[in-house]
């Protein structure tokens, strides 16, 4: 089940997010900036979707908003290690993308960091393209797009 999260889900969307990304901070040097978002502001924001397993227990997260008149930016995806590989990471991509269809958004843009090898393969095998990459924040950051049918 995926719903929007509440402000009491921000301690397990922050530990999902720094279990998740744990692991990238001696590839990148720093940690990711998902370990560091404010999630009580993007909650507030109605930004923030939680998946939950049959006991209601948080299995992962999304965030995504608007990004101008044709695109939903998906900020940030992170499955708990603990639940990888049971198809969560991909349900709540399709959630994102359905959500932007329903809300009249023809594509879907997300990045990742250049050292997140995997999400390099992945996200092209999930129908995105790579439109560009450049440095934000002190991060090499690859830009993916996908167009909604």
């Amino acid at each position: 089940m995926i719903r929007p999260a509440r402000p009491a889900d921000e301690p397990a969307i922050r530990a999902c997010a720094i279990a998740a990304y744990q692991r990238y901070i001696a590839v990148i040097g720093r940690k990711p900036a998902p370990m560091t978002a404010d999630f009580a502001a993007q909650i507030a924001a109605g930004q923030v979707y939680v998946a939950r397993d049959d006991n209601d227990q948080p299995t992962g997260f999304i965030v995504f908003y608007p990004d101008d008149a044709i695109a939903m930016m998906l900020e940030n995806i992170a499955v708990a290690p603990d639940h990888a590989g049971r198809g969560i990471g991909k349900r709540l991509m399709a959630f994102c993308e359905d959500t932007a269809r329903q809300l009249g958004f023809s594509h879907v843009r997300l990045y990742t960091n250049e050292k997140m090898t995997e999400n390099l393969a992945i996200y092209p095998h999930l129908g995105y393209v790579e439109t560009g990459r450049r440095n934000e924040d002190g991060f090499n950051r690859v830009y993916f797009e996908k167009a909604l049918a």
